[in-house]
């Protein structure tokens, strides 16, 4: 004769069997994980540009002009370390280095981080370049699994991976991936103020003018 209490001993076990087997194993989760299962990589490259130049004079063509000045931008945007200027060795070495040297730093480039130096090359033109870092994941596209059959309770191996490509293609700069920003440091001016109007019971917040508001719109307030 079958034990009751036997019963239930036979069935918590099944239903112990049966949540397992639904369940993900400890070491598949990171199939969940987007980030773990489409990692982004973040890889330094080098960027450089090439161009005439014959004399301050005449300094660069437009169309040339155009590309030194987006370039700049670009480096002032995303850039890391010093920027380069190479010039052929000869005797207007000088006059080139000095030429793109003042024309980096009146486009915002410190003068700390301009590098000039020449090179023993047959090409006559100027190189400017600088290390700036790339973001980028695994291609998309893999369909191996049967996203019907999901006994296992496994994602897809797609998952998260376009979520993943559009954050390495929007990110402004690829480093933020890899560190924190440093913090700007603090207004001690603004700080003794708002501690000074603190003890003497004064309001700290900034005051606002009658232009000033923090509302984003006045409908349905009539």
């Amino acid at each position: 004769m079958t034990n009751y209490r036997d019963v239930l001993k036979v069935a918590a076990i099944g239903a112990v069997l049966l949540a397992g087997s639904c369940a993900s194993p400890h070491d598949e989760l990171s199939m969940a994980d987007p980030a773990a299962n489409h990692p982004i990589s973040v890889e330094p490259h080098y960027s450089s540009i090439k161009l005439n130049f014959s004399a301050p004079e005449a300094g660069l063509l437009p169309d040339d002009a155009a590309r030194f000045d987006a370039f700049v931008a670009d480096y002032l945007s995303r850039g890391s370390g010093s920027i380069s200027v190479s010039a052929p060795q000869g005797a207007g070495s000088t006059t080139a280095l000095s030429y793109f040297g003042a024309r980096l730093f009146a486009l915002g480039v410190p003068r700390s981080r301009i590098l000039v130096g020449t090179r023993d090359d047959a090409d006559a033109r100027v190189e400017i370049g600088y290390i700036a870092y790339a973001a980028k994941t695994d291609p998309c596209g893999d369909w191996s699994d049967n996203v019907a059959m999901t006994y296992d309770n496994r994602t897809a191996r797609n998952f998260g991976c376009a979520v993943q490509h559009n954050i390495a293609a929007q990110v402004a700069d690829p480093r933020d991936l890899i560190e924190m920003r440093p913090t700007d440091p603090s207004d001690a001016a603004r700080r003794g103020q708002v501690l000074d109007n603190y003890e003497k019971g004064k309001v700290t917040a900034a005051e606002k003018s009658n232009e000033q508001s923090g509302a984003v719109s006045d409908v349905g307030k009539n």
